[in-house]
């Protein structure tokens, strides 16, 4: 895990700027502080230098990057050593025999298996680094290598003799990739900023600011950015340039004509999927830096850290975040549960309000994004993970996604049902959890994932859920309310099904990917999630709807695939709450009313003339007298302002 940065010449008669990449290059050192290093490509060599902090050993044959060179390509890379700690796994990579040079962000963990494999076709390896595997693996099989990886990674490749530079994303987007094209140049980089520092046009994509005010999970969506002429490249796609032309080609994406297709019995099918889950956990295990975990006291955490102990990672040092409230933040007693029956070592930390409220100018530097509510929780456990010595830490990201965890699940599994048998057992046990009030509210929202197609519920959610913080100015100037939400898409299939793709896709998994990437590479911690595995996710889209929500709770084969692993009362349990801070229920009515109040009556605040600001006022005002509906708005209000004051 680690960052790139490249500048590429779409146009012959040009050259690179040396100077911009290293500033572009140096801008991630968070995220590999160990080393770094640059290759530039003119027409006739490939040119290696050493960063100006690189090890003795590298600096005494590698030149520093010279100023004004004439090249073609240029690469730039930040390293945070997991694989293949000594110089031999140092970055870019080249293959001269080949003619092949690399920067790699990410880790294939099939590595060993591809090694032994190129090995007995003749491949030879000087290094225990995956990405000289993946070096081999492009010759040995061209653009189709991706397939064979399992793992996250994203990767520039220069091959000489093709003149060809084949960029790649793993499938689900775990690892960023970014790009832009401007002055016949194509630049990338694996964060937002450093695009930013290439002269690109910095013009703000309005729709894209005013969808994820509506939807909070709308931060990441499709190739779109906050700033228009910034993209993203999508999981499970390559870009390929060559011959002053780019273009993207999609290599995977989910087969909706797979999804409930298995005729697996239960038994059989929960076997299948702890066969998986446990082959995922011991591939990610695999790292020559020490591997901790994150640990919330539910089930998918528990999973990962019961599962890694029982494949030989002991004593497993695990982090945690706690909140004395509001109820249901404090899981210390259920983490212990874990920890005392698997042997891990627990780590605890418990920010305050006042931390929170310190670390959100630099939270926001290093998302590139507007923060997200429970940055505090996140950021918290990556620091003191950093700075206990531990580089890797696996991360439960995707379970929900994939065996119907969220309480919207289980509305599209009733609509699935209607008119059929099992609705009403299944009505009644999802019904009965929740108070009389909202009876009604659970009912409308079954009848509407019945007759309503997905892409139009999100629409609906994006109109009516959340206030308009917007002034009808910039509503009217930027046609914000029109947007279509292309990026939801209606798949051929059942409701549930329907429901957990876009949330792989487009309405939840993106934006947690990316929240939880930015928190972690702040710490220098490479984030790994087992759950993400690509033939897990795609044997839990192949299972019944049933094997996942059943007697109103979902997760159903995932929970029996742990029967046996994880502490019986794990398995039991059936309150845990959502991974959060007090935001928005404790610390703005109370210890953080003066920071809200600081910035929604500020000058600076009334004078960007783009906010509503009566309209925000008279909500403001309702939420210190109790309301907290608009609660999760109001922060977004204060997060997106402080992004401006960062960004703009």
């Amino acid at each position: 895990m680690s960052g790139i940065a490249g500048i590429f010449n779409l146009d012959a008669d040009k050259r690179i700027n040396t100077r911009r990449l290293e500033e572009m290059t140096e801008m991630i050192r968070h995220r590999g502080p160990d080393d770094g290093g640059y290759l530039c490509v003119s027409e006739n060599n490939a040119r290696h230098f050493a960063a100006k902090d690189s090890p003795a050993e590298l600096s005494a044959f590698l030149p520093q990057l010279e100023h004004g060179l004439r090249a073609q390509l240029g690469l730039g890379f930040r390293r945070l050593a997991t694989l293949d700690l000594s110089v031999g796994g140092h970055q870019p990579m080249s293959c001269q025999e080949r003619g092949l040079h690399i920067v790699c962000d990410g880790e294939i963990y099939n590595y060993i298996e591809l090694r032994e494999e190129l090995s007995s076709q003749g491949y030879q390896f000087h290094s225990n680094s995956d990405t000289e595997v993946i070096l081999a693996a492009y010759d040995a099989w061209g653009q189709d290598c991706v397939k064979r990886f399992y793992g996250v990674w994203a990767f520039a490749l220069w091959d000489e003799a093709r003149k060809l530079l084949f960029c790649s994303r793993d499938r689900f987007g775990v690892k960023p990739f970014y790009y832009c094209e401007h002055g016949g140049q194509l630049y990338f980089a694996s964060e937002i900023k450093q695009l930013l520092a290439s002269g690109v046009d910095k013009e703000l994509n309005w729709q894209m600011i005013w969808r994820s005010m509506k939807v909070n999970s709308f931060q990441v969506y499709g190739s779109e950015t906050f700033w228009r002429q910034i993209h993203a490249l999508p999981g499970g796609t390559n870009l390929i340039a060559k011959d002053g032309q780019v273009r993207l080609e999609r290599y995977h994406r989910l087969d909706a004509g797979n999804f409930e297709s298995s005729r697996l019995s239960l038994d059989e099918a929960v076997q299948r999927y702890r066969e998986l889950f446990e082959r995922a956990v011991r591939w990610q295990l695999r790292s020559d830096a020490e591997v901790g975990a994150c640990l919330s006291g539910g089930l998918d955490s528990s999973a990962i850290v019961c599962t890694a102990a029982r494949n030989g990672a002991k004593p497993l040092k695990t982090f945690s975040s706690w909140f004395a409230e509001p109820a249901g933040l404090d899981e210390r007693h259920w983490i212990r549960e874990v920890s005392e029956a698997c042997g891990a070592v627990s780590h605890f930390v418990s920010p305050s309000a006042e931390e929170a409220a310190g670390w959100f100018d630099e939270v926001i530097w290093f998302n590139d994004l507007p923060a997200g509510a429970g940055f505090a929780a996140q950021y918290a456990v990556m620091k003191l993970a950093g700075k206990s010595g531990v580089k890797v830490l696996l991360d439960g990201q995707g379970s929900d996604e994939l065996t119907g965890g969220y309480r919207h699940s289980q509305y599209r599994h009733l609509a699935d049902l209607v008119g059929r048998k099992g609705f009403w057992p299944e009505a009644a046990a999802i019904i009965s959890k929740v108070g009389w009030k909202a009876k009604p509210a659970v009912m409308a929202k079954i009848l509407l994932a019945r007759v309503l197609p997905e892409s139009s519920l999100y629409k609906l959610e994006a109109r009516y859920l959340r206030f308009e913080p917007f002034a009808d100015e910039l509503i009217q100037r930027e046609k914000l309310r029109s947007d279509p939400l292309e990026e939801i898409e209606d798949i051929p299939g059942g409701k549930l099904s329907n429901f957990l793709y876009n949330m792989v896709y487009t309405s939840s998994l993106p934006t947690l990917l990316h929240w939880a990437d930015r928190m972690s590479m702040a710490s220098s911690v490479a984030s790994r999630v087992p759950f993400l595995d690509h033939e897990l996710v795609e044997f839990a889209f192949s299972l019944p709807s049933e094997y996942k929500i059943w007697e109103g709770q979902g997760k159903r084969v995932h929970r029996l695939a742990m029967r046996g692993i994880v502490p019986q009362a794990i398995y039991e349990r059936k309150d845990k709450s959502i991974f959060g801070s007090p935001f928005h229920r404790v610390w703005l009515r109370g210890a953080l009313k003066p920071w809200v109040e600081d910035i929604i009556y500020s000058y600076r605040f009334r004078e960007r003339k783009i906010w509503n600001l009566p309209r925000i006022e008279a909500r403001w005002s309702r939420y210190l007298k109790g309301d907290d509906q608009q609660a999760e708005m109001i922060f977004n209000i204060c997060a997106l302002e402080q992004w401006f004051r960062c960004w703009t």
